[in-house]
């Protein structure tokens, strides 16, 4: 099947060589980092974690936001996302490469990506994520092409992909709490010490996977023959609207138990992200705009989303999914790993920011991780048209 990616109009092979040019631009500022070391990048003695492992965050979730897809399609026999459970599950193939290609850039030497297998250490929350990610990329790789090697042959998958399909379900919930206890289980960092951090991992993963699934969808149906269907549009916004909405009440919670309680390394955490700190006579707030716009853009989004549900306007539609999912990405991709380090236990402010080398990987990973989406959906959409023209209308 894998011969229908080979296949394209002129619109479709522009887009891949944009992606193949950004991935061959950060090859070579990866190749600098290779050479010259992490120094290369704006990560320090107090911002240890960067642009790489803040992405790394954030795409586990969206990997894991496939689950809304697979859980009412396998287990409670919801046929109306039978057109689209096959793309969140490669999204969540395409989601997890980027994630274990972001650990790498992360590491400074790959090679040092063996320590965790030659050294396992079953104690260390980094033993089990590495477990859960690669299980679950295999988990999808098996499902995903198994199901769509069936769908391609017109007949039914075998019986042995469903404990895979089952089994894929609580394995989905686990990459997301594995990835949070990561941040919750340090102590020091009162930030992320607290126990709904996994919670609201998961609320924001299941928004943001759904709001990027729904908004490929769209642009899919503009520019092909493939459709999701109406039925499959209004879930997927109900989806999103509430784990967006429970994401935002878990932020005020958290706002709520550092303010109101006045303890202090949780209040100037939060004061930095959205306000910004003074020390003497500097302003620290590198990060202030970006967290405010995230909260509003949030807001925007939710409310379109629901205007766009009752108008059946797919051009807001888009443009909701687009706002609630830029200000996800803000908030896990941005503010989440940068505010657990900032300010340091002792109260310093080391502000981070990201060299040109760092945004270059950072771009080319996503650009490797949207083109392996590309081919994917490319073959998984052409094989489902195909089989809806062989059958009787």
């Amino acid at each position: 099947m894998i011969e229908k990616a080979l296949q394209g109009s002129k619109g479709y092979w522009t887009w891949v060589a944009f992606l193949l040019a950004v991935m061959a631009m950060g090859g070579a500022f990866y190749a600098q980092q290779w050479n010259y070391g992490l120094g290369i990048t704006g990560m320090s003695r107090d911002v240890s974690w960067g642009l790489y492992i803040s992405q790394f965050t954030f795409l586990v979730g969206v990997a894991a936001g496939g689950l809304m897809l697979v859980l009412p399609y396998y287990l409670h026999n919801y046929k109306d996302f039978g057109r689209i459970t096959i793309l969140g599950e490669f999204m969540a193939i395409a989601a997890v490469i980027m994630c274990l290609m972001f650990i790498i850039a992360d590491l400074g030497q790959p090679m040092r990506a063996l320590n965790v297998l030659l050294h396992p250490t079953p104690q260390s929350m980094l033993f089990w994520d590495m477990i859960v990610l690669n299980g679950y990329l295999a988990l999808n790789l098996v499902c995903g092409w198994a199901i769509l090697s069936a769908e391609y042959k017109g007949v039914k998958y075998a019986n042995w992909v469903k404990p895979f399909i089952y089994l894929s379900i609580p394995w989905a919930v686990s990459i997301h709490t594995v990835t949070a206890f990561l941040y919750a289980g340090l102590p020091g960092r009162d930030y992320w010490l607290t126990a709904i951090l996994a919670p609201r991992f998961l609320a924001s993963a299941f928004a943001a996977g759904p709001a990027l699934l729904l908004l490929v969808a769209l642009i899919l149906e503009r520019n092909t023959l493939f459709r999701v269907g109406r039925v499959a549009k209004d879930k997927l916004v109900t989806i999103i609207t509430y784990a967006a909405v429970i994401n935002f009440f878990f932020l005020g919670c958290e706002f709520f138990s550092a303010f109101y309680s006045q303890y202090p390394s949780k209040i100037y955490t939060k004061a930095y992200l959205f306000w910004g700190l003074q020390q003497g006579d500097t302003v620290y707030n590198n990060l202030a705009i970006y967290m405010r716009l995230s909260v509003l853009i949030g807001i925007i989004g939710i409310i379109l989303i629901l205007m766009a549900r009752s108008r059946k306007s797919d051009i807001m539609l888009g443009l909701s999914c687009l706002l609630i999912f830029l200000s996800l990405w803000i908030d896990k991709g941005l503010g989440m790993v940068l505010g657990g380090f900032v300010p340091n236990p002792l109260g310093g402010v080391t502000e981070y920011y990201p060299t040109v080398q760092e945004l270059g990987i950072t771009a080319a990973v996503w650009a490797t991780g949207f083109l392996i989406l590309t081919i994917l959906y490319k073959v998984a959409i052409s094989v489902k048209l195909e089989q809806e023209l062989k059958q009787p209308s």
